[in-house]
């Protein structure tokens, strides 16, 4: 492998027909399990109008089977999904050649395409031998030696452009992609994975990490965790980011001080790239709401279930995935996966927690004022509501779900249930333990909280929270991403508004504008705050979050209640608010 990535990467350009009704809008390599499957390979997206879907996925099909033959590929094979306007159309490839799988799969649709558009292709033999080149080029055939020996040993193996690791944590060892060693040259008995569990869902999923690496870590165990907001393992930041893809599991998980491991998964990194490991003990589903659809083919809320439930293609053989019961996406998902389930809820009537404990099979849900964890065949009774910090006296219903979610984890993780007891009531809801959720502040006697939330279904759980609260005033300060439609900044004003707040302070993105005017958002929020009654002069505007929270800190009053929902500028504002 003489070759570095960027050359292969831009080793070939795969001219590609369209047209107004039929575009090529994005391709990419699939790296692990993810949506359409649990295959490594490429995967296109198309979107088209006029054209019937069937014919085009025959010509598809057929094309992509002449190709695959022609570069030798006739063991890999190919997988389609239709969707409103368009389709994903993808192949499977050997784990070393992946950027040859894209140029095969834009290859096989270039005559595809062209076929559709009654043009002429390219000349076929060119075209393969010019696949075939770079393939040789890319191919690694120890790293292929290395999966075939890791598979059947049932050890994980993480790859990327640089390094190669086996194991995870402290039973792994990592080597860089030119330097791999013969598969009888590895130590195999010092290698193996350690439990890991990953946390997707539309909201909760951070919450919900953060809180399992508590318990973790509780239980005397180096635990880890990747986020939307950092990678940690133990009390050290290993880096800031968004880590919630690929990429920040394969850092956590190459940590050789590392005995348990709390993946966030979001959805843009199952789409983009897919899942990074294939041996997890455990995965979560909490929820699942519209946000970020239509992207990638994903343009409904069923859909994006299916999406959050590819993490069930990652568990082991006596691998749990634990899922919420209170949410009617992903009960009506449930049914298509073959995995071990463990239900939780915060109702003991809840039908699936009824069939669990009739059929034996663990589920936690919330009894009185006290989280139930049953085992199989006894109630274990935990924390008290009350005995939770994040859960507000109860108020906040969605993390009482989240610390469901975390037993339930915890105990696939087979932690013990006196850890769990202290991981919950440890857990504080803080910018230390908690960052960016129901952050509570005192500013001139007054209760300020910061939260990240961002969507209409994140927000209406913060809002109804922030309700039960007494307050002589309240204050809100709302803003959204340009990208995002008019409905989508209406719909998170609206839920705003559910607060019931006497001052709303609509603000600027400047960083986020995405294609939008200077002021268009913010005229969106005060235009919609008006709608539902509200006076002029109490909707106030700011050019920056920074701007916005200080016109209301200056305004703050003992008794007074104010409810910042920070999009950006996140530690300046914390920073503010500290001081």
């Amino acid at each position: 492998m003489g070759d570095t990535i960027e050359d292969i990467e831009d080793a070939l350009s795969i001219p590609t027909p369209s047209s107004e009704h039929l575009v090529l809008d994005d391709t990419r390599r699939l790296t692990g399990p993810g949506l359409l499957w649990e295959r490594p390979g490429a995967v296109l997206d198309v979107f088209f109008d006029g054209i019937a879907p069937d014919a085009l996925i025959l010509v598809w099909q057929k094309n992509v089977k002449r190709v695959l033959d022609a570069v030798g590929w006739s063991d890999q094979t190919h997988i389609e999904r239709q969707f409103d306007g368009g389709t994903n159309l993808a192949i499977s490839a050997p784990m070393d050649q992946l950027y040859s799988a894209i140029f095969v799969a834009q290859t096989a649709w270039h005559f595809s395409a062209a076929e559709l558009l009654d043009e002429k292709p390219n000349d076929f033999a060119l075209m393969i031998n010019d696949l075939n080149s770079v393939m040789l080029r890319e191919a690694n055939p120890r790293l292929i030696a290395l999966i075939d020996e890791a598979n059947r040993r049932q050890i994980d193996i993480l790859s990327d452009d640089d390094d190669v690791s086996l194991g995870h944590g402290i039973g792994s060892q990592t080597w860089p992609v030119t330097e791999l060693p013969d598969p009888k040259d590895v130590e195999w008995d010092k290698l193996y994975n350690i439990p890991v569990a990953l946390i997707t869902g539309t909201n909760g999923k951070t919450t919900t990490t953060r809180l399992c690496s508590a318990i973790a870590k509780a239980s005397g165990k180096t635990a880890g965790l990747t986020s939307t907001d950092f990678v940690q393992v133990g009390d050290d930041i290993l880096d800031h980011g968004d880590y919630s893809g690929p990429g920040g599991a394969r850092m956590l998980l190459r940590d050789p001080r590392l005995e348990i491991a709390c993946l966030e998964v979001a959805r843009g990194g199952i789409l983009r790239r897919g899942l990074p490991v294939r041996h997890a003990r455990v995965a979560v589903v909490t929820n699942v709401a519209a946000d970020h659809l239509g992207q990638y083919g994903v343009n409904t809320v069923p859909e994006l279930t299916k999406t959050k439930f590819a993490v069930h293609r990652t568990l082991k053989d006596d691998g749990i995935l634990v899922l919420n019961a209170d949410d009617p996406f992903v009960v009506s998902e449930a049914s298509e996966t073959p995995s071990t389930i463990w239900w939780f809820s915060l109702h003991s009537c809840a039908p699936q927690i009824a069939a669990s404990c009739s059929a034996g099979l663990p589920c936690a849900w919330l009894e009185g004022d006290v989280l139930v964890f049953f085992d199989g065949t006894k109630k274990v009774l935990l924390n008290t509501v009350a005995e939770i910090p994040i859960s507000m006296g109860g108020a906040a219903h969605y993390n009482i779900l989240n610390a469901l979610a975390a037993i339930c984890a915890s105990r696939a993780m087979e932690i013990r249930y006196s850890a769990i007891r202290s991981g919950l009531s440890g857990f504080q809801s803080n910018p230390s333990d908690n960052p960016g959720r129901c952050n509570e502040f005192e500013v001139n006697r007054a209760r300020v909280f910061v939260d990240f939330a961002h969507n209409p279904h994140s927000i209406s759980a913060v809002t109804q929270t922030m309700a039960a609260i007494p307050a002589k005033r309240r204050f809100v300060m709302l803003s959204h991403a340009g990208d995002r439609s008019d409905k989508d900044v209406c719909d998170v004003t609206n839920m705003a508004l559910s607060f019931n707040p006497d001052y709303v302070v609509a603000t600027e993105l400047p960083d986020y504008l995405r294609g939008r005017e200077l002021g268009e958002i913010p005229s969106l929020i005060q235009q919609t705050c008006q709608e539902h009654g509200m006076y002029a002069d109490h909707i106030l505007m700011a050019t920056s979050p920074s701007n916005a929270v200080a016109q209301i800190l200056e305004q703050l009053q003992p008794g007074d209640l104010a409810l910042l929902l920070v999009l950006s500028e996140r530690d300046k504002i914390f920073e503010m608010l500290k001081q």
